[in-house]
């Protein structure tokens, strides 16, 4: 008996869930105004352009890595365009309105747009098969990046109770496109209240309001006031807050004239200077090249060396007073600067009643009678998937979660895999790298610079971004030793990077000061050291 109680409530139990089950099922397809899963192929429902400008092919096609398809652009440098009536126009005017889809930029994004356009009924003039850029719409929404555009739109297209005009009305500081190349789903959600939601993921990236003026540009509802066109700013309005004191004078012992630096006329030649020596010499081991024709080439002249009794020397040549700053410089006078007592502010034309105002409840939302996509990009593999229109937030969040989300999951979980793979082969590198650098530090050549050298390492070791910045500058101290050695030394050589101090992270990863230096003299003893010919020689 208890036996036969207990299946009669087992199989009413099921009953109601069963039921349950279908009334939610009902209340949800209410809430789905329009929905594609593109499951199936797009052909017979999607009318693709036939406009003459729009020649990029759509297909249907399986996302990279899973089974789901999806509303594929093909090809790259394409306007495309398509668009879906639907069977019924939706009114965005009383109760929530969710606009919702996915888009995959399976080969990124450089330059081009992923939105849709929500088109209004075709009594506004246009036609499925002469769908354009033209073709007037209620709202466009979605990615769009090229250049330094990189937005996530909504644009509503307004129409002026007033003039009768349509306007185009910009969300203001709407949020950016992942630069990933994962499935993401975009969620505009309008509210009868009249705030709108952007969502990316699931989460919350712009809350704004259709009626505030901080929301949108233009603003939906114009100002108040507006500046008079036809005030002018009188004559004698002054804006200078300060003025040059018209009482100051100019001190009897200002000299304008005075330089700013002079002779030090306390400086003293250093002992030993070799007044008699030039600064470079021709070299002595240069010969005239077999090859050199004197009528054709010009007389040839020996490459110039630095004079080695110079080295040795405080300097060569004439000796000239080094110049110092001159206490008496002060330059060009001017009067102090003083309140102006005649100051007026800054001078603006007077409000005006504005003759375009009007008030506004709630926008004006023209009904959404098709989906159009229309753009131009310069990248194929963008896929569309999943495009829903719902009037319950509810009912757009089951959507995500179970057509988005496994998705979504998938690739981020292979994207980790792959990032792990090249981190592992970044830290491989890195080590060869290093153990090259310190094979370097052995090097007999480098001799009372080993030390400093391999501190460099050290820090470099343990603070990865700043590698090549030490590897390059352990590479300018071997050329510039092995400069010296082969071509001898300069009269003030050049302190290396290690010589002069040791750098910390943003010097040695940012500064290049010091390595361009190193450069320019290792280019000029380079150049000093290669033969004279054609390019040095005399005209004639």
């Amino acid at each position: 008996m208890e036996d036969s109680k207990r299946k009669i409530w087992t199989v009413q139990c099921v009953l109601l869930l069963l039921i349950g089950l279908c009334i939610s099922q009902l209340y949800a397809s209410d809430d789905v105004k329009f929905y594609d899963s593109f499951d199936d192929a797009f052909d017979g429902r999607w009318v693709v352009s036939k406009k003459e400008d729009y020649t990029g092919v759509w297909k249907h096609s399986k996302s990279e890595g899973h089974d789901d398809y999806g509303l594929l652009v093909s090809e790259k440098a394409r306007k495309h365009a398509i668009v879906k009536k639907l069977d019924e126009p939706i009114d965005l005017k009383d109760e929530t309105v969710v606009l919702q889809y996915e888009v995959r930029l399976q080969n990124g994004l450089e330059c081009g747009g992923a939105y849709l356009k929500y088109l209004r009924p075709q009594d506004a003039g246009w036609t499925p098969e002469g769908f354009d850029n033209v073709s007037p719409y209620s709202i466009m929404f979605g990615p769009d990046k090229c250049g330094s555009t990189n937005k996530v739109h909504f644009i509503l297209k307004h129409k002026n109770p007033k003039s009768g005009e349509f306007v185009e009305h910009h969300l203001k500081y709407p949020p950016s496109v992942p630069s990933d190349k994962l499935t993401h789903v975009y969620s505009a959600i309008l509210k009868p209240d009249n705030e709108l939601k952007i969502l990316i993921d699931g989460e919350e990236k712009k809350k704004a309001n259709f009626l505030s003026a901080e929301d949108f540009e233009p603003p939906l509802i114009p100002a108040k006031t507006i500046p008079d066109p036809d005030d002018k700013k009188p004559e004698d309005w002054d804006e200078r807050a300060q003025i040059p004191d018209p009482e100051a004078k100019k001190p009897d012992d200002w000299d304008e004239d005075a330089p700013m630096e002079i002779e030090d006329e306390d400086a003293v030649k250093p002992e030993g200077w070799l007044d008699d020596e030039p600064e470079d010499i021709d070299d002595p081991d240069a010969t005239k090249p077999e090859d050199w024709d004197d009528e054709e080439d010009g007389e040839w002249e020996a490459p110039k060396v630095d004079n080695p009794k110079c080295g040795e020397a405080p300097g060569c040549g004439e000796w000239k007073k080094p110049m110092k700053r001159n206490p008496a410089y002060k330059g060009k006078w001017h009067a102090p600067l003083i309140d102006n007592p005649n100051y007026k502010g800054i001078w603006k034309p007077q409000e005006i009643p504005n003759p375009d105002y009007f008030e506004l409840e709630k926008p004006n939302f023209e009904p959404i009678a098709a989906i159009g996509i229309e753009i131009w990009t310069m990248q194929d593999g963008l896929l569309f998937d999943n495009i829903l229109i719902a009037s319950n937030e509810k009912v757009a969040e089951t959507y995500r979660l179970s057509a988005w989300k496994p998705k979504f999951e998938v690739e981020k979980e292979k994207q980790k895999e792959e990032e792990s793979t090249d981190s592992e082969g970044l830290k491989g590198i890195q080590k060869v790298v290093f153990d090259y650098l310190y094979k370097i530090a052995d090097l007999p050549v480098l001799g009372d610079h080993k030390v400093k050298v391999l501190e460099l390492i050290e820090k470099a070791e343990k603070q990865p971004n700043v590698t090549i910045g030490v590897l390059v500058s352990i590479i300018i101290v071997i050329l510039t030793l092995l400069l010296k050695i082969i071509f001898g030394g300069k009269k003030k050589p050049a302190q290396t990077v290690v010589e002069t101090k040791e750098p910390d992270v943003a010097e040695t990863s940012n500064d290049q000061g010091s390595t361009e230096e190193n450069e320019e003299q290792n280019e000029d003893a380079a150049a000093a050291a290669a033969p004279r010919r054609r390019s040095t020689r005399r005209d004639t």
